[in-house]
């Protein structure tokens, strides 16, 4: 059994299709390294400032295993995303 598409609901598809925004393209490696390295260097400043006092006496092996244990989920989970969505935000917005 073959259903025919009438010409309306074709035209309707593709002016839906047509007056539709597309998203903005995924950002290129290297775009998402410097939101990455602008993510890292905030979060570690911060962590450093706040933290450093109060683990400045312990081993330096402790001292890293502190600070990149508060920082990488901050930027994995919080800082890089909300790049992310700034950046698309900024990008529809030239469209």
């Amino acid at each position: 059994m073959t259903t025919a598409t009438s010409p309306t609901t074709a035209s309707t598809t593709s002016t839906t299709t047509a007056t539709t925004a597309q998203p903005p393209a995924p950002p290129s490696v290297h775009t998402r390294a410097v939101l990455t390295w602008i993510a890292v260097f905030a979060a570690l400043t911060v962590v450093q400032l706040l933290v450093g006092p109060y683990v400045k006496g312990f081993p330096v092996l402790l001292r890293t295993l502190v600070i990149t244990g508060i920082v990488v989920p901050a930027v994995v989970y919080s800082l890089v995303p909300n790049l992310l969505k700034a950046r698309t935000a900024v990008l529809r917005r030239r469209a």
